[in-house]
């Protein structure tokens, strides 16, 4: 919606010729920023409870800058994905509270510390090469305002380091399972437990696991229950759909 059809809604919203309904509605489609080179979209968080994230390849340090001061403008925390050192660097002078994690290269600017989460989203890894991958699910579902834990490294090369920490998986309301190599954890977890799992392929492994290819068909085949699967390497969106699972919980 552009400026003139935003003022002709404010108009018609002022003169009372719309109803409660149809304003929600018309809200629903508000607004966006355009800057030239990129439309942002600040009504995502009303839609989604989160603003738009920014997904960094691609886009020059400028650019970056650019979105992260219009989203600075409204409230919510701001999250950059896949972004490296320099890019960092430049945003830090811009944007001071700015922090960098270089496992998973995201810019965080935490500003909103309010958990809208009702219970704990547990991160388990199946190895430390997973782990770059985990931490990009475990930031996105924090700063969506969720409890976050971490089970890292208990691959079903040795299960045992997973089933001794029973209490903590079982207490999960949703859990999110990063593996490579064979990508059989999501499998013996989902099999395990009652809550949602998300199962996150890795590129970790020998040749024959073919960049992730290998363990995301692992995934898709599970014969756990309950297990969904999203794309190779994506820690992003693992915690981000967690973060809605939670988010949509009933009160225990």
């Amino acid at each position: 919606m552009n400026e003139h059809d935003l003022r002709r809604f404010l108009t018609a919203l002022q003169e009372g010729k719309m109803g409660i309904e149809e304003t929600i509605e018309r809200l629903r489609l508000l607004p966006y920023e355009d800057l030239g080179f990129a439309r942002v979209d600040h009504h995502r968080q009303l839609r989604k409870g989160f603003p738009e994230v920014i997904y960094c390849p691609g886009k020059t340090a400028e650019q970056v800058i650019r979105i992260m001061q219009s989203l600075h403008t409204r409230p919510g925390n701001i999250l950059a994905t896949r972004a490296e050192p320099e890019t960092y660097t430049a945003v830090r002078d811009h944007f001071p509270d700015a922090c960098y994690y270089e496992l998973p290269k995201m810019i965080t600017i935490e500003r909103d510390h309010k958990l809208y989460g009702d219970g704990t989203i547990l991160v388990i890894s199946a190895g430390t090469a997973d782990i770059p991958v985990a931490e990009e699910a475990r930031l996105t579902a924090k700063l969506m305002g969720n409890t976050v834990e971490i089970l890292y490294d208990v691959g079903v090369a040795g299960i045992h380091r997973l089933l001794d920490n029973s209490a903590l998986i079982f207490r999960a309301a949703v859990i999110i399972v990063v593996a490579g190599m064979d990508g059989a954890l999501p499998s013996v977890v989902g099999g395990l437990v009652g809550c949602p799992v998300i199962a996150v392929p890795t590129s970790s492994g020998y040749g024959a696991a073919f960049a992730g290819l290998a363990p995301l068909l692992t995934m898709l085949n599970s014969c756990a229950g309950g297990v969904s699967v999203v794309n190779i390497d994506n820690g992003f969106g693992a915690g981000y759909c967690a973060a809605l699972i939670n988010r949509a919980r009933e009160p225990r």
